[in-house]
């Protein structure tokens, strides 16, 4: 049985409790140093409680059952207990037109319940765009998450383009999700503080907005995911949090699977993100300030939640994502007892020469987990 979420986190709060406060060694590590007790899957359980004493052997210490700690709202954890709801896909304007698929402008409702104490119900439209293979269907489908784009300047469907076209020319359903904040998707002011767990949540109603659709002709069977750089990272969280989604995930040139690395890498010293980095720390402090925080809201701590095939692909001259980093998840998903493989191809970053190899491998992948 694969502990559940809040079980996982327990054990978190203990080791912070008694001041274990390392995360690691610097941005690409791979070695031992990288992967601390903290970032080990957790798989021990409590020790059996022994059987209750009688009032006579313990007439001064009563039995008392304590009550589980709540989940943080802003966490891994916090958005897998919230209840995800994807609805409403609507088809807009065409964009283009092949012999071999049709592209639209759409948009669909992503929305999110949590309790009362954190926020209630939240719903926004997403915008996106969807590629359909020419014919009848019903096709197998995968969902896009694409990589940072900055929201102010990001347009629709950027980011995944030669992906969407690549695998909606070979049969499937391609939806490329605009995440909230950009495009014409709805705003959430809060989604930075938020960690970005939002983007994670459009992707889980993506899936379930395609599902539910009555004018895209998808197998309700066979879907994957698909994410690039900060996308990989976006699609890790969402296979945590709604584990048996889909049918199988494919991660390309990911982020780290642990928070504190991609704030060291990416936003610890960019001046662009002062006024960001300004807010996040003073709500939650730096990941030396307060490790559990960013442990907690990474995909690494968690991986024993998967239960779909991962293929990773990157690329070994990532300059942006260090090959590292790609190594430790690997290993941790494996140890978590993930079906997991790890494709390397020489290539940077944006996939340039090794792109349409890489694109075949993951599309193989795909046809034999979705077929």
């Amino acid at each position: 049985m694969r502990p559940g979420l809040l079980t996982t986190l327990l054990p978190s709060l203990v080791l912070v409790v008694c001041g274990c406060t390392g995360t690691g060694g610097p941005a690409g590590d791979d070695g031992p140093a990288a992967e601390s007790p903290q970032d080990a899957p957790s798989t021990s359980e409590s020790p059996s409680e022994s059987p209750s004493q009688s009032p006579s052997q313990s007439p001064s210490r009563p039995t008392r059952t304590r009550a589980p700690e709540p989940v943080p709202p802003v966490s891994v954890p916090g958005l897998a207990e919230q209840r995800h709801h994807g609805d409403r896909l609507r088809l807009g304007a065409v964009r283009e037109q092949t012999a071999a698929y049709t592209s639209y402008d759409i948009t669909y409702r992503s929305r999110s319940t949590t309790g009362r104490d954190q926020g209630g119900q939240e719903s926004y439209t997403i915008s996106g765009v969807l590629n359909v293979p020419t014919g009848r269907g019903p096709f197998p489908a995968v969902v896009l998450a694409h990589g940072y784009i900055d929201p102010a300047f990001y347009v629709r469907g950027q980011g995944m383009t030669r992906e969407r076209g690549y695998l909606a020319s070979r049969g499937y359903i391609a939806l490329h999700v605009d995440y909230r904040n950009h495009a014409e998707s709805d705003d959430d002011p809060n989604y930075q503080n938020r960690m970005r767990l939002g983007y994670s949540a459009d992707v889980i109603n993506a899936v379930k907005a395609l599902r539910v659709s009555r004018e895209v002709p998808v197998d309700d069977d066979r879907v994957a995911l698909f994410g690039r750089s900060m996308g990989g990272g976006v699609i890790l969280k969402a296979l945590v949090a709604a584990p048996g989604l889909v049918q199988a995930a494919a991660p390309w040139a990911s982020v780290s699977s642990r928070e504190a690395q991609n704030y060291r890498q990416f936003m610890a010293d960019d001046p662009d993100d002062a006024a960001v980095r300004s807010e996040l720390i003073s709500r939650h402090g730096t990941p030396a300030e307060n490790p559990a925080f960013w442990r907690q809201n990474s995909s690494r701590p968690y991986f024993d939640e998967i239960t779909e095939p991962v293929l990773m692909v990157h690329g070994t001259f990532d300059d942006t994502c260090p090959p590292g980093w790609a190594r430790a998840t690997h290993r941790a998903l494996v140890a978590a007892g993930v079906n997991s493989r790890l494709e390397w191809y020489d290539d940077g970053h944006a996939f340039g020469p090794s792109f349409n190899a890489a694109m075949n491998r993951t599309v193989r992948f795909f046809d034999a987990r979705l077929g």
